[in-house]
């Protein structure tokens, strides 16, 4: 019953609102209500794959009887669904809950802007073209900063972007910055460990802020931006580097290192070099000469390397590298270098890249981007209305004295520092000015709407400026009034979408409506199975085919003496036992006791009782099926299964059967059900119309 639904489900669309006319015959009614040709025909060519638009062709058995059982399915589903309705199923708070998690997911491609979207998916890809190498000087700011700590911060970004344009050393910029951060932060300013010289290495899309990430592609190797802002502070970025596309990269490397003897390191690289030139295989080359002892014993390899896990000057010649070069001494900081590439990833397709373009931005700020996109669009297609910006006009046509239609002074005077410990609380009496702040479509928000939202999206954080946070809190609630007004007119403005979510509730309705109806019932009525299975059980027959789950087949009626080690009891005395045991007819207890006691470790031995049927067991061949005693290896050791006795063929009782009478009686209880609801909403086939169908 379950399979029907689901076919149901993914099927069958009732949206009723169709234009008719003289060529679309009424072929249901319901109710009352109903149904048309054109509203039918486009579900069923739906199930059976059929395009629309699609000429009929030849009329035949199998398309006949499929449109048969179509119209079957389509009836009874319709029917239970109007019994739904009428019983609350679409008003259940579980099911209502369930069809918003589905709307929600559903609606989200329709409420951002997908031209905006479609763009910064492309400049992802095109900005993954290349990797980057930078180095930025930050000044941080306060969680929430004031005005004025905006203004210094950002001057004191502007002081270093002047002094590093005017010539002087980046790094030491960029350290003389982190010092300063270093100091208020109350850090050890002369702790060798700390090295800040502003170095990023290398990145590409999705590593960085957005912020950040847009001003360093804007540049070309050598600019430096004016100060840029991100949620970090104000950051002065120097382009050092910009590599073509840099996908997982698997390479070899030789290291020496320069730590303790700089004229060694490159004594050793050379020996090393001059090795692989006379053709001396590069893993034996690095096992002698590598000071990577992570590394050095597996030829220095290292395996689809991302390029923000290897150094900088690595990429840099790696990038000019092919599959299988291998480049001449290199140096840096650490040493002198020799790598060999294996392998480096190329870019994929847009088509590719786009899916996991889209799963990284849900953690970025560009994330933010179609919605704000849309929430813009939204503003002009519903008529927003800003009256905090709209003023009257005196009699004769001019302005008065600027006076706005409405005003946010009371919610300015009703806010206090208490928002930011999250314990402010809104009143009544804080409001006498019930003038709408704004409108979207029909709907306009005042000053409690305001400040109840307030309220709500209060949290524990940094003091700020009261009329920074004002103004920033009422775009919050304009632009999220606006959303929802757009989301809540889905349905209306999207043909499409109203008609998928109506598939939905109904398909939820249905599987609840069958649940309760037939489904559980089925397992938890008791009696009404009992009666069920008392008046069908007679009927089967055990030479019908059909009928073969309600019967056991002939059956073993078998005890199995378990010897898991053949060294505990030999098989000839185990025999012995057994047939002794048989001339005197004990029971399988005493036997199971008198071979244990034989045995060297009784405890080790295990017996076992079972009835099984003859065609379903697997440790007597078919010759052995019968009354007797046999041996029979097993592993190590070996089992003795004697075959009391076989037990013909015979009707299973409910019990057994169990699965099967539930899922007769289901089909009992939703016949019994269709047959009382027809009846009960006076469904009318119009067979005629039927008749008349080629597809």
């Amino acid at each position: 019953m379950k399979k029907i639904f689901f076919v149901l489900f993914t099927f069958i669309s009732t949206i009723g609102l169709y234009a008719q006319n003289d060529t679309d015959p009424v072929i249901f009614e319901i109710n009352g209500n109903k149904i048309y040709k054109s509203e039918f025909m486009k579900e069923f060519l739906r199930s059976v794959g059929k395009d629309p638009k699609a000429a009929p062709t030849a009329c035949t058995y199998e398309k006949r009887q499929a449109l048969t059982e179509y119209v079957e399915l389509f009836v009874n589903y319709r029917t239970k669904l109007a019994d739904a309705y009428s019983q609350g199923f679409d008003t259940m708070p579980d099911m209502l809950k369930e069809l918003k998690g589905y709307r929600n997911e559903l609606a989200a491609p329709y409420l951002i802007d997908s031209v905006t979207l479609n763009n910064i998916l492309r400049e992802a890809y095109e900005r993954n073209h290349y990797a980057l190498h930078a180095a930025h000087i930050l000044v941080t700011m306060p969680r929430n900063p004031s005005p004025e700590d905006t203004l210094q911060a950002y001057n004191e970004a502007m002081n270093y972007y002047n002094r590093a344009i005017a010539g002087e050393n980046f790094s030491k910029l960029a350290h003389e910055s982190a010092t300063k951060r270093a100091e208020k932060q109350g850090l050890d300013i002369d702790d060798p460990r700390r090295k800040d010289n502003g170095d990023l290495g290398n990145f590409t899309v999705f590593d960085m802020v957005y912020p950040f990430e847009s001003a360093a592609y804007s540049l070309n190797p050598g600019e430096i931006s004016k100060p840029i802002r991100t949620s970090f502070g104000y950051h002065v970025i120097l382009l050092v580097d910009k590599t073509p596309y840099f996908g997982k990269s698997t390479f070899q490397h030789i290291w020496c290192a320069t730590h303790t003897d700089t004229s060694r390191a490159r004594r050793h690289i050379m020996q090393a070099y001059s090795k692989l030139l006379e053709g001396e295989n590069f893993n034996m080359v690095c096992r002698n000469y590598s000071d990577d002892n992570s590394t050095s014993e597996n030829g220095g390899m290292l395996v689809d390397m991302a390029i923000r896990q290897i150094p900088s000057e690595y990429v840099s010649v790696l990038s000019r590298m092919q599959s299988g070069d291998v480049s001449v001494p290199f140096e840096t900081q650490y040493g002198w270098h020799i790598l060999r590439l294996i392998k480096r990833d190329s870019l994929p397709s847009f088509e590719e890249m786009a899916p996991f373009y889209r799963q990284k931005m849900v953690r970025d700020s560009r994330s933010d981007k179609p919605r704000s996109a849309f929430v813009e669009q939204s503003k002009t297609r519903y008529g927003f209305i800003d009256y905090t910006k709209m003023y009257e006009k005196s009699q004769k046509g001019k302005k008065s004295a600027r006076r706005a239609l409405a005003s946010l002074d009371e919610c300015r005077a009703a806010l206090s520092d208490s928002l930011f410990t999250k314990s402010w609380h809104f009143q009544n009496s804080m409001v006498t000015d019930m003038r709408p702040l704004f409108s979207v479509g029909d709907k306009e928000y005042n000053a409690v709407d305001f400040l109840k939202f307030v309220e709500k999206k209060q949290r524990v954080e940094g003091a700020i400026d009261l009329d920074y946070y004002l103004e920033e809190r009422y775009a919050n609630f304009i632009n999220d009034k606006v959303f929802e007004y757009a989301d809540n007119h889905l349905e209306a403005e999207h043909p499409e979408f109203a008609e998928l979510m109506e598939e939905y509730r109904n398909g939820l309705m249905i599987f609840a409506y069958n649940d309760k109806m037939i489904w559980s019932k089925a397992i938890k009525d008791t009696v009404g199975l009992d009666k069920f299975y008392a008046m069908t059980s007679q009927n089967h027959s055990i030479d019908n085919e059909d009928d073969a789950p309600y019967f056991w087949g002939e059956r073993l009626n078998m005890t199995i003496f378990d010897v898991p080690d053949s060294g505990l009891l030999a098989t000839s005395k185990a025999m012995k036992i057994m047939n002794k045991s048989a001339k005197k007819n004990e029971s399988d207890k005493i036997v199971f006791e008198k071979i244990k006691k034989e045995s060297k470790d009784g405890s080790l031995l295990k017996m076992e009782s079972l009835i099984v049927e003859k065609e379903r067991q697997n440790i007597l061949t078919a010759s052995q099926c019968r009354e007797g005693v046999y041996i029979v290896p097993d592993k190590s050791g070996y089992r003795i299964v004697k075959v009391n006795n076989i037990l013909n063929p015979q009707l299973k009782t409910r019990t057994e059967a169990r699965g099967y009478y539930i899922n007769d009686y289901q089909n009992y209880l939703e016949s019994q059900l269709i047959e009382n609801l027809r009846k009960k909403y006076n469904v009318i086939i119009h067979q005629d119309v039927i008749d008349e169908i080629t597809y």
